[in-house]
């Protein structure tokens, strides 16, 4: 079973996005197979620029079983593919205290593997409860419209 789309729903409860970015990523060949297999985690991964090139860090791709000759590390450093002008944005707009460069989920485009990223800032203990008790309203909401519409239909 291929994953179509590869989530790290941690960022998404611990920060609040500002601007998002999309990145192609270098991979070796079995990484792509074991990508595909859906065997991939992004729950700890972040990027960073160094000397000029963007990097991802922490995405454990875990080995391809049927791999026949080189198998890289599970959570090796893997470079980014972005144009000059994004790189030289994304580390400004990361050298802000407070700001993270985090990886929000992985998916096919084209038949190639994007990475979106996204410039964070840190939420809080009372932002997290809002954003809960907004869902919990939300999905309330949407029960009772359905009640509603199944009587009146």
């Amino acid at each position: 079973m291929a994953a179509e789309t590869i989530l790290n729903r941690k960022a998404l409860r611990d920060f609040h996005i500002l601007e998002r970015y999309e990145a192609g990523i270098e991979l070796k060949g079995s990484e792509v197979k074991s990508i595909r297999a859906g065997k991939a985690n992004i729950s700890d991964a972040f990027v960073r620029i160094e000397k000029g090139e963007a990097f991802l860090y922490n995405a454990d791709i875990q080995p391809y079983e049927r791999a026949s000759h080189e198998v890289p590390p599970a959570k090796r450093p893997r470079k980014l593919l972005l144009h000059r002008q994004e790189i030289d944005k994304l580390y400004g707009l990361s050298a802000i205290s407070g700001r993270a460069l985090v990886v929000l989920s992985l998916y096919w485009k084209n038949g190639r593997l994007k990475s979106q990223i996204g410039v964070a800032t840190g939420k809080v203990a009372h932002d997290k409860r809002a954003d809960l008790k907004k869902r919990a309203t939300d999905r309330e909401t949407a029960r009772e419209v359905a009640r509603f519409n199944r009587r009146h239909a």
